[in-house]
């Protein structure tokens, strides 16, 4: 279409997150269709975080640009360079070859997920031995070398693209015969499933072995606060964990609407990723789901609640009120290490938080893999 329209030269930017060598791709489609124009490709993945998006982008740890290391393409790096230099410091503008630009997104989000699958790690081990992760982390991280950031334990990783990068990066050596550096970044996707059913094996064994018939209070749907984003969101295997053993789920997230949630359980893994119009049509609701707008209604006669999403309001609810409208015994199972358990003790509740020292309730029920 590019080709079809131009009629002067033409500096083509690729922005989202793309298998390595889509921008030789682009090339040598355009160059077949040049009718004299010149084409020159660039690569500038874009590194914004949905919550802080508009931040990220007034004020960048970096812009990466990648192109050909030619004249014509470093030219046309440098015509790049210089848009974004009208906020961006020159000293964070990155300048490469092609794969270097493409490549650097895929690993950058591969070693954040990384980060999260290795202290997710850590947090399976510390519940086996009375470790607490959060001061395991917070000793970690005070190391130079590391840093505090991305060190925090959960039910696992979401967003659309950490999974999708990281399953990219695979293929990628995999058709590069490196099937040892391959099997090295799926083991990060492996553990983040791992968690994701240790969340689950632990709510179900906690609660006698069964959820059966009981109501789940399901706080929090999206993958991450400040988004109403669902995409890959742990929220979902859990969901579907706990659907799978019959339990009644009653969901709140401040802002994931109903038919979001009902249609996230409702289609099979990857399905989200399709355009719109190849998605399955109206998925059929799920009956033991129920969609709330409110804390307070989600855990009234819960005998469980689990919480998913880190979003702040969480840290505030009056657990006093929802201990006293909930079955008992009452569980908490916290997926995002949000809650102050030592206070939910006391106000009575059985808590359970990912990678801190077990409840005597839990010893007593291992959760079994």
């Amino acid at each position: 279409m590019i080709a079809d329209v131009s009629k002067s030269n033409k500096i083509v930017v690729e922005k989202s997150t793309v298998p390595v060598k889509t921008a030789e791709a682009i090339e040598k489609i355009l160059t077949h269709n040049s009718k004299g124009i010149d084409f020159q490709i660039l690569s500038n993945p874009e590194f914004l975080a949905e919550g802080t998006a508009i931040q990220d982008l007034f004020n960048p740890d970096r812009v990466l640009i990648g192109g050909r290391e030619t004249p014509a393409g470093q030219k046309a790096i440098a015509a790049l360079r210089d848009v974004y230099a009208h906020w961006v410091p020159v000293d964070r503008i990155i300048c490469s070859n092609l794969w270097s630009a493409e490549l650097s997104k895929l690993a950058a989000n591969a070693f954040l997920a990384q980060r999260i699958s290795s202290v997710n790690a850590m947090s399976a081990l510390c519940e086996a031995t009375g470790a607490d992760v959060s001061q395991v982390a917070h000793a970690v991280g005070k190391d130079t070398r590391i840093g505090p950031k991305f060190l925090n334990a959960s039910v696992g990783f979401g967003g659309s693209c950490f999974q999708k990068d990281i399953l990219n990066l695979v293929y990628i050596c995999e058709c590069n015969g490196l099937p040892e550096v391959a099997n090295y970044w799926k083991q990060v996707i492996k553990i983040n499933d791992y968690q994701k059913t240790r969340f689950v094996n632990r709510i179900v064994s906690s609660m006698f072995n069964t959820v059966s018939g009981k109501k789940i209070a399901i706080l929090g749907f999206a993958f991450k606060k400040d988004t109403g984003d669902t995409r890959e969101t742990p929220a979902i295997d859990v969901c579907k964990g706990l659907l799978g053993d019959k339990a009644l789920l009653s969901i709140y997230d401040p802002q994931v609407n109903e038919e979001q949630i009902q249609r996230d359980l409702a289609m099979k893994k990857f399905d989200w990723d399709h355009p719109v119009h190849l998605q399955p049509m109206s998925p059929t609701s799920i009956k033991q789901v129920n969609v709330v707008w409110d804390a307070y209604a989600a855990t009234k006669d819960a005998h469980g609640v689990c919480i998913l999403t880190e979003w702040d309001e969480f840290k505030t609810l009056d657990y006093q009120r929802i201990y006293d409208n909930m079955r008992k015994p009452a569980f908490i199972f916290d997926g995002r290490n949000v809650v102050d358990e030592a206070k939910l003790r006391a106000i009575g509740f059985i808590v359970y938080s990912i990678g801190k020292p077990l409840d005597q309730w839990l010893k007593d029920m291992p959760a079994v893999a």
